[in-house]
């Protein structure tokens, strides 16, 4: 059996820049004004983003440690009413590759992303993707802000949800990103990474993935890749 890991925004689906916007507010709710709208995402997680954004702001580490855990705990109302105003999507392919995927049992599905658990939840939600496709479980941008250290939380929590231990080699992570390529290197794990994001292929191959695809559209293509990267 192998685990896949997940991400989501740009992988998975689009958001129609929901979080942003949802972000920025939840910020602007207890710090004023930031350049949230302005800032680069991609491959980062939501703590990450706000830290980076409030630094930039010129609030110190005690005012952010103070205000933070209260701007996080508006954000997944605010991103709810964003999602509900615009148009988020699944990327071509996806519904049909995660059904293909869950009634295969040589692998279980997990969720590898920089979103904080509650956003996660509510993003796959607008779109359609039932919670219970990632038996797995994951590990998400609330459990660590520096993305390399969700694998090792992933696994964990794999372990304990499918009932038998994931090594890294056994492991695929999933995404859309070079950070998301960086921190399944830095766990040992394979990558795949997919150009529906912000990055080309060459930037992502660039970046180390083991292999890189243009999208998650062709079912029987990406199920090749999966089985030539799981050995």
């Amino acid at each position: 059996m192998r685990l896949l890991l997940f991400d989501i925004d740009g992988t998975l689906l689009h958001s129609g820049g929901a979080g942003r916007r949802a972000l920025a507010r939840a910020l602007e709710s207890v710090f004023g004004p930031t350049a949230l709208e302005r800032w680069p995402l991609a491959g980062k997680t939501d703590r990450q983003i706000c830290r980076e954004v409030l630094r930039a702001a010129g609030w110190d580490e005690q005012a952010i440690e103070r205000g933070l855990p209260e701007a996080l705990a508006r954000y997944p109302a605010l991103l709810e009413d964003e999602l509900a105003r615009g148009e988020p999507h699944t990327l071509p392919g996806v519904p049909a590759l995660l059904a293909r995927l869950r009634a295969d049992s040589r692998y279980a599905l997990g969720l590898l992303t920089g979103n904080v658990r509650a956003g996660a939840q509510r993003k796959l939600a607008a779109v359609g993707i039932a919670a219970d496709a990632f038996c797995a479980g994951g590990a998400f941008g609330c459990d660590a802000e520096d993305r390399n250290a969700l694998p090792a939380i992933a696994l964990r929590r794999a372990e304990r949800a499918v009932g038998r231990r994931f090594a890294p080699h056994e492991t695929i992570v999933i995404g859309d990103t070079p950070r998301d390529v960086a921190c399944g290197r830095h766990a040992g794990t394979r990558t795949l990474a997919v150009a529906t994001g912000p990055h080309d292929a060459a930037a992502l191959t660039a970046a180390g993935a083991d292999r890189v695809l243009p999208d998650l559209a062709r079912t029987d293509a990406v199920l090749a890749t999966l089985e030539a990267l799981a050995g």
